[in-house]
């Protein structure tokens, strides 16, 4: 056992109290962004397991303390250039209205605060805890889509194994005995996050080497991937042999995080058979001088002011650039569309809708040139916030709710737009009624994209980057989402009279969405 000289505690006096003032000025200046995260956890369950992120952080931090004691707190003030890039980052997400981006900037200038005041090597022994924090960012439900096909394709892949036949379109299958969806609350993402989480808190309290922390973290990521395939399987077949009266409704959900439990609880198990035993983290600390104190109190005070210069700048710029008048929704002029040989018909082709929630414009109507029907949807949006914005995963073709439509495949194709080769989103919608309003189509084909300020795209975030540079600019923030769609029983098909009408009357959009920018 090493001798060792605890650093003087009035040293760590002033730096825990100016870390204290540090952590409340954060948290004032961005309480919206904190209370949004919060708001998250206590409405999803998908996230609920970040309340207990933070004090299990303080816990971390308090069994270092006779370890931190031995070091000398000396505020690390180059820190504050990365804290200026986190704080850019916020501005941009809140610019863009993408929590995501936001939370994460915000939860990371909590962690930066940390060693800018005390310091990198007094920081660095409490590098995990700090990290920890991150797990209190509700993020991840990005996976969602990819998750769902994995599950149904695992699924699927099992059921005719077991020699029962299914007809599989997209995330819908059926079965003799009935028909099955995996919805949002099947794809596992849930059990991949909470996994994911005490997993890494396993790895870092059972073992000291990185290699064996990184490979049960590993685990903790493969085993709930794989369990859901099984448990989704299990659920699929339990209800087949029981002609569906156990593992539907509630009871599928109820299952399965009895089955994930258990399967955890193996997890854990195996993992203790190679635990470690804790490092002795004694370690000698020279004792500080006079000098060295008056020295880390100037730090300490010149690393306050520079944070908060640091952490007020994007509030202040933001203020700027959204001081301005509130402008009126705009008007959106269905006649513009009545063009080379397309008019408008009296009535629509179906009851059908794109699910674009809260627009400042939205237009919705249908197109006939003879036997060949089009429809054009338009969700106008100006002045996003978080409640109304464009590029949302609450902005779908078909919500996960609807009981009456289901896309049954996606993709991506390239379309002529205005005389040149574009990318668009592909979708293939059916009803799951067999009668449309005033028409007997049960199928449609929808192409969409975004259209921010003049730029096309069809990518989540290539979409919020141009909204914040647009509005950074000053050039506001005025976007749409344009649908096309067709029913598949027309002559030539949906995808011939899509193309056909963007190919005579495509431009007239781009006038449509060019003269509602300019309504101010």
């Amino acid at each position: 056992m090493n001798a060792v000289s605890p650093a003087p505690t009035f040293a760590w006096q002033r730096a825990l109290t100016t870390l204290t003032v540090v952590l409340l000025v954060l948290v004032g200046l961005y309480h919206e962004t904190g209370l949004a995260m919060v708001s998250i956890w206590a409405r999803s369950e998908t996230f609920a397991h970040a309340f207990l992120v933070p004090p299990i952080t303080l816990w971390l931090i308090w069994e270092k303390r006779h370890v931190l004691a031995r070091q000398q707190p000396r505020p690390s003030l180059w820190l504050a250039l990365p804290l200026a890039g986190l704080g850019f980052a916020w501005l941009l997400g809140e610019m863009a209205a993408v929590n995501a981006v936001t939370q994460l900037a915000f939860t990371c200038m909590l962690i930066l605060a940390v060693p800018l005041v005390i310091g990198v090597p007094a920081a660095r022994l409490i590098a995990f805890p700090l990290g920890f924090l991150l797990f209190a960012v509700p993020i991840g439900e990005f996976l969602l889509p990819k998750l769902m096909d994995w599950t149904a394709a695992a699924t699927v892949f099992g059921l005719r194994a077991s020699g029962i036949p299914v007809f599989q379109e997209g995330l819908h299958f059926v079965i003799p005995s009935g028909r099955w969806s995996v919805v949002e609350a099947c794809s596992g993402v849930r059990y991949l996050i909470a996994s994911l989480t005490v997993g890494t808190l396993f790895a870092y309290l059972n073992y000291r080497s990185t290699k064996r922390r990184l490979i049960f973290v590993g685990i903790a990521i493969l085993v709930p991937l794989v369990a859901n395939w099984i448990r989704a399987y299990m659920i699929v077949m339990l209800g087949h042999y029981s002609g569906n009266k156990i593992a539907v409704g509630v009871d599928h959900l109820i299952y399965g995080w009895v089955f994930f439990g258990i399967v955890i609880m193996i997890m854990f198990v195996i993992g203790m058979r190679w635990s470690e035993p804790s490092a002795d983290l004694d370690m000698t600390v020279a004792p500080a001088s006079a000098n060295t104190s008056a020295a880390t109190t100037g730090r300490l005070f010149a690393a306050s002011l520079m944070f908060a210069a640091v952490v007020a700048a994007p509030h202040a710029v933001l203020w700027v650039l959204t001081s301005g008048a509130t402008l009126p929704p705009p008007r959106l002029d269905p006649q513009t569309l009545a063009t080379s040989g397309w008019q408008l018909a009296a009535t629509p082709m179906s009851e059908w809708k794109p699910a674009f929630q809260n627009p400042s414009g939205e237009m919705n109507v249908t197109l006939t040139d003879g036997e060949r029907r089009v429809g054009v949807y338009i969700g106008y949006y100006r002045q996003q916030n978080y409640e109304r914005k464009l590029v949302s995963s609450s902005n779908v073709l078909v919500s996960g709710t609807d009981q009456h439509w289901a896309q049954v495949s996606q993709g991506f194709r390239t379309i002529t737009l205005d005389g040149q080769a574009v990318n668009v989103r592909s979708g293939r919608l059916r009803s799951n009624v067999m009668t449309l309003l005033g028409q007997g189509d049960t199928q449609l084909v929808a192409w969409h994209w975004y259209w921010i300020n003049g730029h096309v795209t069809t990518s989540d975030y290539v979409g919020k980057g141009w909204l914040a540079i647009s509005r950074l600019m000053g050039r506001g923030d005025d976007s749409a989402g344009v649908v096309l769609y067709a029913p598949e029983n027309q002559p030539g098909g949906a995808e011939a009279a899509l193309q056909d009408f963007l190919t005579r009357g495509g431009s007239s959009i781009a006038a449509i969405l060019a003269n509602a920018k300019q309504q101010r």
